[in-house]
């Protein structure tokens, strides 16, 4: 996902699950580190840009 723009209120699919069960995060904090919250349980995490972008499986569009 090198390259990809990402923004805030973005929903994205990683590839490893959330303990909780999920793995879809919105963000809600983008510079060289990014803020996600998992949407299944709320949790808030902080990862730096390149483990994100790493991370990261899809972008899901809205509908």
């Amino acid at each position: 996902m090198k390259g990809q723009k990402f923004g805030l209120g973005d929903i994205v699919r990683m590839k490893k699950p959330h303990p909780c069960g999920t793995n879809q995060w919105e963000i809600i904090r983008v510079g060289m580190d990014f803020r996600i919250k998992c949407l299944g349980c709320g949790r808030r995490v902080m990862l730096p840009r390149a483990k994100f972008e790493k991370s990261v499986k899809e972008i899901i569009p809205n509908e």
